[in-house]
């Protein structure tokens, strides 16, 4: 092959470099050791919903990265989820002062350099820390992502998803950890042990280890990272009185010990999203861009389950207008199924000092498109601050690889001041809505009668749990009754079809007979005609159509888990 000039490779990059259209600037080439200005690298804003990968050896510059691509996508109205795992992003809510060095550096590529503060939303994962508290329900964390945390075995992970499915069935709103653990040990209790034969997966052996492991969460403190009120991922889409978007900055100070936690935290606000967000297509700049940080930590020793569920979200999810970047050492510590998914590269430099080491070089190099680089040798002498990077043109083709020196943030590269954060966490919108835990009648408070509406039971169908005091029964008014299983078709109806049922409302009984306000209904009950899914396929055939009725029936159970479940087994109250 012909050596090609240094002229000849500026204009390829010249060429693969200029798009239409909005785009992020993220430096100018560096070719055959000279820094050309000239020849800028950007990236496609519309292009940014296509997924990306930021690599790189500890102390090379990832972070600073993550920190210049989240001021220009703020400026073009685009939402940025940051977790600040070090605590120094939150200086992007301050003005950067300028300097001499500051100055040549931006001078040199071309950059034009105003130090600018940019609306940050502080956020504190369970309240631990200065930020308005993120948590999540247990119902809504779901069991897959919840065995992450457990470090459940796919045994275990099998079985805890029976627990969850028991739950869900029989209306045991699980909003803590105090919540699951009454489940599990009603299933483990004389009163439960014929609860847990119908249920064939799950022994009481699995459950109790399950409740160990369970036990040990709450002894580690994590039962504030569970809870309501439930943060809405809503919230991270939203865009400043100026326009600009709103960074939201997690802040996990006190979880550098506890990785798996935060990791798979940040992956239940994915999912969340994922669940909740409609169909978008092709847009001009998406919704969301979401950085998702020390990702080697979501796949080491993963399940089958979790890991199909990640390639699920990230194939989809790019299509609701969500953009998910990866952060991590190299592309070895991300799932060939996943790194296929990752369209935009920004590598930078490897250090080769182990055999380890050489062989995450090698096959790091042949992740990245042939190129007019020496990429081992360029990967292991970029400066700190320079990447080699290819991208997704707009033309969905990908750019020439280019090595990099990359943009100067504008803001502070490093913490705000302490006391410009709490201020800006005393004027969030977002802390009277979060701000103060509350705890709920849930699973708990049915199964212990710990509280005042639950304090005796009434009498509990064959087969299920007690019904809490005043809830109703087996007459048709709401623990599966023909009022009850209507009332489940018209709301999949009017899930699936998108308008409201065909089916007549039920009439309401007389105010004497109204069942109490607080007592949520219970989900149909098993019968020897099929159980609940036979009854539910019954319910759809007649909803939809008779042709659809056998279908129905059919998919069984699973069609009733995927009614009520996404793809992690997560499930948002705001959903139902």
């Amino acid at each position: 092959m012909a050596i090609k000039t240094t002229a000849e490779k500026l204009a390829t990059i010249q060429k693969g470099y200029t798009l239409e259209g909005a785009t992020i600037e993220l430096g100018a080439a560096i070719i055959d050791g000279e820094l050309h200005k000239d020849a800028p690298v950007r990236l496609p804003l519309a292009m940014m919903n296509r997924h990306g990968l930021v690599a790189g050896a500890t102390g090379t510059g990832k972070t600073v990265t993550l920190h210049m691509m989240a001021e220009q996508l703020s400026t073009a109205g685009v939402p940025v989820f940051l977790a600040d795992i070090k605590g120094d992003l939150s200086g992007l809510a301050t003005a950067a002062p300028g300097s001499e060095k500051l100055a040549a550096r931006t001078d040199s590529i071309g950059q034009a350099w105003q130090g600018k503060s940019y609306p940050v939303e502080f956020l504190a994962l369970g309240g631990d820390g200065v930020g308005v508290p993120v948590r999540a329900t247990i119902t809504s964390f779901g069991p897959i992502l919840l065995s992450r945390i457990m470090e459940l075995n796919d045994t275990q992970e099998s079985s805890l998803q029976l627990v969850f499915y028991f739950a869900d069935k029989n209306n045991l709103e699980l909003i803590d950890l105090k919540d699951l653990r009454a489940v599990i040990q009603f299933l483990t209790s004389d009163e439960g042990k014929e609860q847990l034969a119908e249920l064939g997966g799950l022994s009481k052996a699995t459950a109790g280890v399950i409740l160990r492991e369970l036990v040990n969460l709450e002894a580690q403190g994590l039962e504030k990272f569970f809870g309501e009120p439930e943060f809405d991922t809503a919230e991270l889409l939203r865009t400043a009185p100026d326009g600009r978007g709103v960074i939201s900055c997690l802040e996990l100070p006190t979880l550098q010990d506890r990785p798996m936690l935060f990791s798979t935290f940040l992956m239940w606000l994915l999912a969340d999203l994922f669940e909740d967000l409609p169909e978008a297509g092709d847009l001009d700049k998406p919704k969301l861009v979401f950085f998702l940080d020390e990702a080697h930590l979501l796949f080491n020793g993963a399940s089958k389950a979790f890991l199909s569920a990640i390639t699920t979200t990230v194939r989809l999810i790019r299509s609701k207008g969500v953009g998910i970047f990866f952060v991590t050492q190299t592309p070895k510590d991300v799932p060939a199924e996943v790194l296929g998914q990752l369209a935009n590269r920004v590598q930078h430099a490897l250090r080769a000092f182990t055999p380890e080491d050489a062989k995450a070089l090698k096959a790091t190099v042949s992740t990245f498109p042939v190129s007019d680089y020496d990429l081992e040798e360029t990967l292991t002498s970029a400066g700190i601050g320079e990447a080699v990077i290819t991208v997704m043109n707009d033309r969905g083709a990908p750019t020439p690889v280019a090595l990099t020196r990359l943009r100067a943030p504008e803001s502070v590269m490093g913490p705000s001041d302490p006391a410009l954060v709490q201020e800006s966490v005393g004027a969030s919108a977002l802390l009277a809505k979060y701000g103060t835990a509350v705890d709920n009648h849930s699973a708990y408070e049915k199964l212990t009668g710990k509280s005042a509406a639950t304090t005796a039971t009434g009498p509990a169908a064959p087969g299920q749990p007690p019904l809490p005091a005043g809830a109703p029964n087996q007459d048709g008014q709401g623990t599966g009754g023909p009022a009850d299983l209507d009332a489940e078709a018209r709301r999949i109806e009017e899930e699936i079809l998108g308008r409201p049922s065909s089916r007549p409302a039920p009439t309401s009984p007389a105010p004497a007979e109204q069942p109490r306000a607080q007592a949520p209904r219970r989900a149909p009950q098993q019968n020897a005609g099929g159980g609940m899914m036979g009854d539910l396929g019954g319910l759809l055939g007649g909803a939809l159509g008779g042709g659809i009725k056998s279908m129905a029936r059919s998919v069984g159970t699973q069609l009733g888990r995927e009614l009520l479940r996404g793809v992690f087994g997560t499930s948002s109250r705001r959903r139902r």
